[in-house]
């Protein structure tokens, strides 16, 4: 077997094709239809013109316009889906940590590998990017059944590595892509969390449907070490001697206030924000959620 195919293990497919018909529900009915798409039925018209980002197909670069601009650029067109979704992915250094089990970038990994064959079965088109403080791979939406083939590989490959910089790579995707769709970030968000929220906010202003899963270790919760520890930051190498009894109980009011304000600013603003820990199994978690969405719709 190869590596990448750990990301979708039978039993999990299992369970998501038991939930064919919620997952449908929630993902085409809620998501989709709060904004219909005019690109419903099969067509190859073109729609515009984009700047040519690593990962696109070569054959789709229109050369003409190269030799007027020396600049490259793609043709889009009009697919046949209901939906386009793009799944960011944090992979800065930050998501490399775990206390036990999983880190929260091999969590988020196989969050992103479920969501993608959930959309990629009922038709839907999705696309990766994964990112730390810049865009690190692009891989444009695409609705055929060996793009998810695609997708678990550079998920198989994902390292965490670089500081984290969540805001500037959602405003430069919120400018790059011009139609509207679903938006699903897998990430744990530690960055100044108003500049966080600017960046989410953008999408929104764009039209998007914006899906936070906020991805977080259980010690990052409840810090739940020994009384004296050394805390080393994993983006900087800064270090932090302390003792963890005497902070714990501000340390934990401080990271419930952190997430309520994510959880308060996303309600407020139409963002689906969905708090995350990596002790929790993966499957476990996500049935929950499309369960929730199915109760709500």
């Amino acid at each position: 077997m190869e590596s990448y195919q750990r990301f979708l293990k039978p039993d999990v497919l299992a369970k998501l094709q038991g939930l064919d018909v919620k997952a449908r529900l929630v993902v085409e009915g809620f998501l989709a239809g709060l904004h219909k798409s005019p690109y419903h039925g099969f067509s190859v018209e073109f729609a515009e013109y984009r700047q040519y980002m690593p990962g696109d197909e070569l054959k789709r670069v229109d050369w003409k316009v190269y030799g007027r601009s020396d600049r490259y650029y793609v043709k889009e067109f009009e697919e046949e889906t209901n939906l386009r979704a793009w799944i960011l992915l944090d992979a800065s250094s930050s998501m490399g940590y775990k206390s036990d089990g999983l880190s929260k970038l091999e969590y988020a990994c196989y969050l992103a590998a479920s969501l993608a064959y959930l959309l990629l079965k009922q038709q839907d088109a999705v696309g990766l990017v994964l990112f730390d403080q810049a865009i690190r791979t692009y891989i444009p939406p695409r609705a055929t059944t060996t793009h998810l083939t695609t997708i678990l590989q550079h998920l198989d490959k994902a390292r965490p590595g670089g500081k984290t910089d969540v805001s500037a790579t959602f405003h430069e995707l919120a400018e790059k892509i011009k139609r509207r769709g679903l938006i699903i970030v897998l990430s744990d968000l530690m960055d100044d969390p108003d500049k966080v929220l600017q960046g989410l906010k953008h999408f929104r202003h764009r039209k998007h449907e914006v899906l936070a899963f906020h991805v977080l270790d259980p010690a990052e919760l409840e810090l739940p070490f020994g009384t004296d520890a050394v805390f080393k930051d994993m983006e900087t190498g800064e270090e932090l001697p302390t003792s963890t009894g005497d902070i714990r109980e501000s340390y934990q009011r401080l990271v419930k206030g952190w997430t309520e304000h994510y959880r308060r600013e996303c309600r407020d603003h139409l963002i689906d924000y969905v708090s995350l820990s990596t002790s929790t199994p993966f499957d476990q978690a996500l049935l929950a959620y499309l369960s929730k969405r199915q109760r709500v719709r």
